[in-house]
This record gives C-alpha cells, structure tokens and sequence, in this order.
C-alpha cells in the first residue's frame, strides 16, 4: 500500500496535480481528470497502454509534459505506447508512426526521436 501511495504521489507530481489528490472528480477541470487518469494507467506499470487522444483537452505544454512522461515510461518500463492522436503537437515526439488514411495502413518510421 505504501509503495503504491508512493508510485500515485511521483506521477500525480510529475503530472502537476498532487495538489488535488484528495479532490474527487467532479471538482477537477477536464485537463486535471486527463492527468489523473493518465497517472491512473501508468501507476501499475502496465506492458502495453494504449491511449486514445491523451493530450486532447491538454494545453501546449502540459501536452508535452505528458508525452515526456508516457516515453519515459516505455523506456524505463519496457511498455508499448500506442497513441491515436489528432494532436499535431505531440507527433513530432514520436519514433514510429501509423497513418491511417483512406482505409489503408502506411508506416512512417522518423530518426533517433524517442519511441511512443
């Protein structure tokens, strides 16, 4: 228990809302609920998470702050990230991406950029 109360307080930091861990949700505004269920995913270590519009009610810069932390998180952990996103922002942070358009599949694999 100690060691999970540990783990939820260093994502809920990193994720700037361990000040409203005691808040119940219908307090929190919609990007806070983004990142306590983002902490929420992430606290048990999971081998595969998959995320769908993660950053979407997220501003710039906490958007980043999520991504960073979603790959640091499949590095450290060995997780697979998979992300459905229509946030142009993030997308240049990500090592391997999949384009689905006109029903079909295509692959665009970029640099020595981070993996997602």
């Amino acid at each position: 228990n100690a060691e999970a109360r540990a783990r939820a307080k260093t994502l809920l930091t990193a994720l700037d809302v361990v000040h409203r861990a005691k808040a119940m949700p219908s307090q929190l505004s919609g990007g806070e609920q983004q990142r306590v269920a983002i902490a929420r995913a992430l606290v048990n270590e999971p081998p595969v998470i998959l995320a769908d519009e993660p950053t979407a009610p997220l501003d710039g810069e906490r958007a980043l702050a999520v991504v960073k932390i979603l790959n640091d998180m499949a590095a450290r952990y060995r997780t697979a990230i998979i992300i459905v996103t229509h946030d142009e922002k993030i997308i240049p942070t990500f090592k391997r991406l999949y384009h689905i358009r006109d029903g079909r599949t295509h692959e665009e694999i970029r640099g020595d950029r981070p993996a997602a």
